[in-house]
């Protein structure tokens, strides 16, 4: 029996698992995806947050726990900066959305890829609002509706960018880079 001579491993997925050369273009359409779709549902849920609820209403889901409220931020998270929607809207374009386009470029962890993604959604769920909604273009208002009690009202866009944030961290962590190698330790 001959033995087959396999193509060498580059990486590992979120998992673990060695993945080959050939990782970049799932990495790609895994990035693209989840920041379509998380993007889409950003979208959907703010013009139905938009259609179905008063401002400043609250409307229970889970008692006291977890309802819907309806208000627009002007600033960034937590509502800080409230005068500065222009330099954000600017930062958002320029820093974070080219930062996670360029080092998408770059993909080939399973990992990254879900994180990158996730990020890319929030950021351009967010500066969607920025640039088209009232009161002007690129000083508009996020649209925030999900409220849990003794926190600021959020989106799913944010919901995103901290799920980002923790598919980052744990990317960090096990040593992963971007492109699926891993760090020496």
């Amino acid at each position: 029996m001959q033995a087959t001579r396999r193509a060498p491993l580059i990486s590992s997925d979120i998992a673990g698992q060695p993945v080959s050369g050939r990782s970049r273009t799932r990495a790609l359409l895994l990035f693209c995806g989840v920041a379509a779709i998380g993007y889409g549902v950003d979208l959907g849920t703010k013009e139905l947050a938009l259609s179905r609820l008063d401002v400043a209403g609250y409307v229970p889901v889970v008692g006291d726990w977890f309802g819907l409220f309806l208000t627009s931020n002007s600033g960034a998270a937590f509502s800080l900066g409230t005068s500065y929607t222009l330099v954000l809207t600017w930062v958002a374009i320029l820093a974070a959305t080219v930062t996670v386009v360029v080092a998408a470029r770059r993909l080939r962890s399973t990992g990254w890829a879900w994180g990158l993604g996730f990020l890319l959604a929030g950021i351009l769920g967010n500066l969607s609002d920025r640039i088209l909604r009232e009161p002007e273009p690129m000083r508009g208002h996020v649209i925030d509706f999900l409220r849990f009690p003794n926190f600021p009202v959020f989106n799913v866009a944010d919901i995103c960018i901290n799920i980002a944030a923790g598919f980052i961290v744990v990317q960090a962590l096990r040593g992963v880079r971007v492109d699926g190698s891993r760090e020496q330790r």
